[in-house]
């Protein structure tokens, strides 16, 4: 069996339902503070929180976990830097109490949900994994913390890892039962999409002069089930008895602000009101992955084109289930 935890958020959902058609049993762990328990539509449920060292000890006596899936963490960038004990204690110290039971109950892989923000201010573009890492937030500074954690329960007790650095999740199930459902939202093209239903009154692009094309952030967005494809074979590379490794997820092609909120214009086929603003401190001009590695590692391909992410998103949110 195969521990999930958060798999009643984003990232996690999408990656229960690719492990059971891989033929998995799953159990998800969940504490429900951001995550939708409608969302983990099969497998077991255990509702209890990370820092709850009992609890995660009777759910390792309770289930034959062979391997861990770790997405439970907080990701809210800007909140991380004005509440950076919240982030510190959640996914460091959380995720330790979690690492320390795995070692308790004789687990010893773990796939890590990580993310470019362990790059900091890039430096190249591409991004490859060799890029110093230099996190500019609490946020980044916990998921790099955590790596480093990894390494070296790596080195002292041979816990073997996985850590997927994405880029920027987006998109849904095609088939409607899952989708992106966050409270708050911060994410652009959900953002783009709820405007466009009238849910919000404007989207606004925080700055129009960075050294791109056309002035606005660029990223490099993957679907959410290429995403979840990339935990299934990490985890299959892991139980083949492969070495430690982080991977980027990305697609190495990035696209602007403006040329998202252009394209969600044609699929929604109406105007999206839209206009500029200040600037985000931290907001880095261009994220875009070198994904070379995890190709060649773990044989995965993202399949979805911005299109199919914006279509299947813009799906999900004319009816979503929670």
């Amino acid at each position: 069996m195969i521990l999930v935890t958060g798999g009643a958020g984003y990232i996690g959902s999408h990656t229960l339902l690719r492990l059971m058609d891989a033929g998995h049993e799953p159990v998800t762990v969940d504490n429900l503070c951001y995550g939708h328990r409608e969302a983990v539509l099969d497998g077991h449920f255990v509702h209890a929180d990370l820092g709850d060292q009992q609890a995660l000890g009777t759910l390792f006596e309770s289930f034959p976990i062979e391997a861990v899936v770790h997405f439970a963490a907080f990701c809210y960038v800007g909140e991380s830097v004005t509440s950076p004990d919240k982030y510190f204690n959640n996914n460091l110290v959380n995720g330790l109490n979690l690492l320390n039971v795995m070692l308790k109950a004789g687990v010893d892989k773990i796939i890590f949900s990580s993310s470019c923000a362990v790059y900091g201010e890039p430096q190249e573009i591409p991004i490859p994994e060799t890029h110093p890492k230099n996190p500019i937030n609490p946020y980044g500074l916990s998921k790099h913390f955590f790596e480093q954690i990894l390494a070296a329960y790596n080195a002292a007790y041979g816990l073997k890892y996985v850590s997927l650095r994405y880029f920027n999740a987006a998109g849904a199930d095609p088939k409607g039962g899952l989708g992106e459902s966050h409270h708050p939202e911060t994410h652009l093209i959900p953002l783009v999409l709820q405007t466009a239903l009238g849910h919000r009154d404007e989207v606004r692009i925080f700055g129009s002069s960075y050294p791109t094309p056309d002035g606005t952030c660029v990223r490099d967005y993957v679907h959410v089930c290429d995403l979840a494809e990339a935990h299934v074979l990490a985890l299959s590379y892991l139980l083949s008895g492969a070495e430690s490794i982080c991977l980027n997820l990305g697609t190495g092609s990035g696209y602007s602000v403006r040329e998202v909120i252009e394209l969600c214009q044609q699929i929604c086929q109406k105007p999206i009101p839209h206009r500029d603003v200040e600037p985000r401190p931290g907001d880095p001009p261009e994220l875009v992955a070198s994904g070379d590695l995890a190709r060649q590692v773990l044989k995965w391909n993202p399949h979805y084109s911005l299109e199919e992410i914006i279509s299947t998103a813009w799906n999900w949110y004319q009816d979503p289930k929670f």
